[in-house]
């Protein structure tokens, strides 16, 4: 099992729930689990640790407390950093400031997106803005019937623009719905993400829904890591590509990784009706 004193950041709690699976839970209860910018920093790195841990093969996203998954940003904190920038630039090189800003936050959230093994978010709460950025990030979605979603960015003068308005019309496949809560900023809860697409399965309560979600990852943390990294890599990959092109990506990509004992041993789990053991990745 991997060694918790190794994921050691504030803001976060980094724990091993089961074999195989991570929990990491977003810690700033008392702030609505509102991002500030050390946060997102320390998300990046920890999903590019978990992605190359051997020890790890899913991992749960979790908010702590009762209220929140998160708030979303937080619009104290980021009204004093970057967006009020007292410098004495023109507006090019101002522009060209934020510019490297926003990439790199979008950078940090789609740490979550390339992280090799497959992320699962349970949202309960409010899950406002950045939440909804961070959760299209993940793989897999599920939430409470009581969770309020909002696409925030609208209400504080801004287009959202760490993910949002690009993955939501990949995520539900209605342009309707996508702006229509986008230029509202609209609430919506659970059922209505589930009837849309958005999240795959909805809960009574935050208790409920973590023992779902964690069953669900040690169920994928049981498969051979070499299937369920080609799995996530290949679903990804075809998003917003062709068939065709999907399926040439598929060939190339199994004609190495089919090259392994993974086959043999889930196969012959299957005719012993034993279950399999495989190597880490």
């Amino acid at each position: 099992m991997a060694n918790a004193t190794n994921y050691k950041f504030d803001f976060f709690n980094v724990t091993f729930p089961s074999e195989y699976v991570a929990h990491v839970e977003i810690n700033r209860p008392e702030k609505l689990n509102a991002f500030k910018e050390i946060m997102w920093l320390n998300l990046s790195a920890i999903f590019k640790k978990i992605s190359h841990d051997p020890e790890v093969r899913a991992v749960v996203l979790t908010g702590a407390g009762d209220r929140a998954f998160t708030a979303g940003l937080d619009v104290q904190a980021a009204s004093q950093g970057t967006l009020t920038s007292a410098a004495p630039l023109d507006p090019a090189r101002k522009a060209n400031s934020l510019r490297r800003h926003i990439l790199d936050f979008q950078a940090c959230i789609t740490a979550v997106e390339q992280c090799e093994k497959p992320v699962l978010a349970l949202l309960h709460g409010i899950a406002y803005g950045l939440a909804l950025d961070l959760a299209l990030a993940c793989d897999i979605r599920h939430a409470t019937r009581t969770t309020r979603f909002s696409v925030k960015e609208v209400d504080i003068g801004l287009a959202a623009d760490i993910g949002t308005l690009s993955r939501l019309p990949h995520a539900v496949g209605n342009a309707s719905f996508v702006k229509e809560v986008a230029l509202s900023g609209r609430e919506f809860g659970g059922d209505e993400a589930l009837a849309r697409g958005l999240v795959s399965r909805v809960y009574g309560c935050k208790e409920e829904g973590w023992e779902g979600v964690l069953g669900l990852a040690r169920e994928i943390a049981g498969k051979s890591p070499v299937a369920v990294v080609g799995t996530k890599e290949i679903v990804n990959f075809s998003r917003g590509r062709t068939v065709e092109d999907g399926l040439r990506y598929t060939a190339v990509w199994n004609a190495g990784y089919l090259q392994t004992r993974d086959v043999k041993d889930a196969m012959l789990s299957g005719l012993e009706k034993k279950k399999a053991v495989f190597s880490k990745l």
